[in-house]
């Protein structure tokens, strides 16, 4: 039951995409990155047991005492497992190898798919005031998946700009219309993102084409390109907008921000820039 005396509560989106090495995590780290430069309160939800999010946002592997895994399955408090990074305004949730074991200790729980909808939803989440939530999911769908995907308002989907690409879909369109006709009838899909697309590369464009026809405005206007700076930043323990700020790609996820924003009917943009 909805509580009036409660604040606005943060709009919780999943970044998934049951094929790895399609941007997820790129995606996830600087959209984040991008929002919180716009002047929004952003938590980032690492829920891959690689923890590339985490890295790729300066947290060091020794540094994550508290994790998902425990706010999953231990009930751990969020001031505990709510980390600020280097960039103003974005937070994380880390996550390390323990969440690999998640999935075995999840069956035996009765509310095995509601742990990340309820610690997401709970009122000490109010004293952060996130604007955005976005959950990095693992690269499979598993019950960590359908954790993400019964907590969420929406799914972003970044979809690479290569050969098979709309055929890999199939499988997580069914999984998010199964979660929508169970555990959560309002997901919706937020949209679909071209990541490393190559204009220069036929295919990049027929992808593109094939996206546009079957799926029409649910893919986004903006296109991540194919960008060795992207590539580069997650060594250096950043965002792209953070190790080369002027780069086609770090724009590029700007100019995503704004689309995801205007999607969102969020005018309230402040740049920090």
């Amino acid at each position: 039951m909805h509580d009036p005396t409660r604040s606005k509560t943060a709009k919780i989106v999943s970044v998934t995409n049951q094929k790895g090495g399609v941007g997820k995590t790129t995606t996830t780290i600087n959209l984040g990155a991008a929002l919180a430069e716009l002047g929004k309160k952003i938590l980032i939800v690492d829920l891959d047991p690689q923890g590339n999010a985490s890295t790729g946002l300066g947290v060091d592997p020794e540094d994550r005492e508290f994790t998902t895994f425990d706010l999953l399955l231990e009930d751990a408090d969020l001031t505990d497992v709510i980390s600020k990074t280097e960039i103003d305004g974005l937070s994380i949730i880390a996550a390390n190898i323990d969440l690999s074991s998640a999935d075995i200790e999840l069956y035996s729980n009765e509310k095995r798919i509601f742990l990340l909808h309820d610690a997401l939803r709970q009122p000490a989440m109010d004293q952060f005031a996130f604007d955005y939530i976005l959950i990095d999911c693992p690269p499979s769908l598993t019950l960590l998946t359908v954790n993400a995907l019964v907590a969420s308002h929406s799914v972003l989907i970044p979809l690479q700009s290569e050969f098979f690409a709309l055929e890999g879909l199939s499988q997580l369109m069914l999984t998010i219309r199964e979660v929508r006709e169970s555990a959560n009838p309002n997901l919706r899909i937020e949209g679909v993102v071209l990541t490393m697309f190559d204009a220069r590369n036929n295919l990049s464009q027929q992808v593109e084409k094939d996206a546009r026809d079957n799926l029409d405005e649910l893919v986004y206007k903006v296109i991540i390109p194919r960008n060795v700076r992207v590539s580069e930043a997650p060594s250096y323990a950043m965002p792209v907008l953070a190790y080369d700020t002027g780069s086609k790609g770090a724009l590029a996820y700007r100019d995503m921000a704004l689309e995801f924003l205007k999607n969102n009917h969020d005018t309230q943009a402040t740049s920090t820039a």
